[in-house]
């Protein structure tokens, strides 16, 4: 399987924040967000793997800003690490200032998503060869975050979780 590039899988998800999709402060619904991060998400999976995908987890999601009604908002995703059926996806959140048209990074997530065939079961997905900077620590980073989750579900031992041990070491 020939390994690709992480641009390959690149999507960019543009709209605009409607009233329908408010809170009464006027700000986006966490869960109107969270839902636009798994279309891009799905998507960008889709594109690295070619297969059908399913969300297998939802990793870590920072509101760090609110958005506000009537924002440009854009949802970038990108596969930064794949295992073996499973691909880590890094979502960046940006909001575009009304008056200006200044891009601002507004919030993040990290998503898994699982390759499988037309029965529901895992298949092999070809690997990621990171190029940019940030590609290259997010790639990085992938093993430990997955390390982690392996731990606090019992499915590894911590001391088997290399990656994380060598950040306390």
């Amino acid at each position: 399987m020939t390994p690709k590039h992480p641009s390959e899988s690149l999507t960019i998800l543009t709209d605009l924040v409607l009233p329908s999709e408010t809170n009464p402060l006027n700000n986006l619904f966490g869960g109107e967000l969270l839902a636009r991060m798994d279309r891009a998400a799905s998507i960008a999976a889709r594109r690295h793997s070619r297969r059908i995908v399913v969300t297998a987890s939802v990793n870590h999601v920072a509101f760090n800003r609110a958005i506000p009604l009537g924002s440009v908002v854009t949802v970038e995703a990108k596969v930064s690490r794949s295992f073996k059926s499973s691909m880590e996806i890094f979502i960046d959140i940006w909001v575009e200032d009304r008056e200006s048209g200044n891009k601002t990074k507004a919030n993040e997530a990290i998503y898994t998503f699982v390759a499988v065939d037309d029965t529901g079961r895992p298949v092999e997905v070809p690997q990621i060869i990171p190029e940019t900077p940030l590609e290259i620590a997010r790639f990085e980073a992938a093993l430990r975050r997955k390390q982690l989750s392996l731990v606090i579900a019992g499915k590894m031992k911590p001391e088997d979780a290399t990656e994380l041990k060598a950040l306390f070491v």
